[in-house]
């Protein structure tokens, strides 16, 4: 998928620099929204080794990984994933994503997210998808709204973010209410 100059497309091994020079980029913004990182996650082996992580666990069926890539420049300009992917009665997966601070309010996240819902219904044949965000991130919020999520409650101290445990308001989006594989 090709939005607004930003193409969407599975992570690769060979994204590790790549995506190391985005969280660098991103790194004082993104502090407040993520728990607190080592410094090698910001380095080109620590992303290596992360990747390696998360195409394992997309090869076992538990997560999509996707990057936002600017195709003028070849940036990593974002990321969604779909993960903690369950089938059978239960038949869900959780979405989160991000994008890069030079690109905010271009559409791409709720682009993207348009895609996944697309993917997990479509392709995966989820029921639901979910996603948490912290109570004051009106703009991820608004993200998730506009893509028909609804939110049904509050998680206390949910996630520990930026050094602390965070509320985190709760999302959910009812894909389809045909059964399992149907």
């Amino acid at each position: 998928m090709i939005f607004n100059g930003v193409e969407m497309r599975g992570l690769e091994l060979g994204d590790a620099a790549a995506l190391a020079e985005a969280f660098a980029r991103n790194r004082t913004y993104m502090r407040a929204y993520e728990p607190v990182r080592p410094e090698v996650y910001f380095t080109e082996a620590g992303q290596r080794d992360r990747i390696e992580g998360m195409l394992a666990d997309r090869d076992g069926g538990r997560l999509l990984p996707w990057l936002l890539v600017d195709t003028a420049g070849g940036e990593v300009v974002g990321a969604i994933n779909l993960g903690s992917i369950a089938l059978g009665p239960l038949c869900s997966g959780g979405v989160g994503y991000w994008v890069d601070t030079a690109w905010h309010g271009k559409g791409l996240a709720s682009a993207a997210l348009a895609e996944v819902l697309r993917v997990a219904r479509e392709e995966v044949g989820l029921h639901r998808v979910e996603a948490g965000t912290l109570v004051d991130n009106t703009a991820s919020q608004r993200v998730l709204q506009k893509a028909g999520f609804e939110e049904y409650g509050l998680a206390p101290r949910y996630l520990h973010v930026n050094g602390a445990w965070r509320d985190h308001r709760l999302f959910q989006r009812l894909l389809h209410d045909e059964p399992p594989g149907a």
